[in-house]
């Protein structure tokens, strides 16, 4: 939804009703200047803004790749290392 700026201050509670449906675009001089969301999509931002800590990123890359980690470790458990027989002169 898109509405001016006397709209939105002339219909506050029509507009802030609307936005717990969808973002409400506030235009000002003809450009967008503002939008209004609902607390719950404001919140959802918010916490996606957020960096995460190194043991929630591991944890994600872990789920997100378990497939593959588990296909590395059992060739690791079948065939070692590459680089067993290599021989320091």
């Amino acid at each position: 939804m898109q509405v001016t700026a006397t709209e939105a201050k002339n219909r506050f509670g029509y507009v802030c009703a609307q936005a717990k449906a969808e973002p409400v675009f506030v235009e000002k001089d003809g450009r967008i200047d503002s939008v209004i969301l609902s607390l719950q999509d404001f919140e959802a931002l918010k916490a996606a803004s957020q960096p995460k800590t190194l043991a929630e990123r591991q944890k994600a890359f872990n789920q997100t790749h378990k497939a593959w980690i588990d296909e590395q470790n059992a060739r690791f458990e079948k065939n070692g290392l590459w680089c067993d027989d290599l021989r320091v002169w």
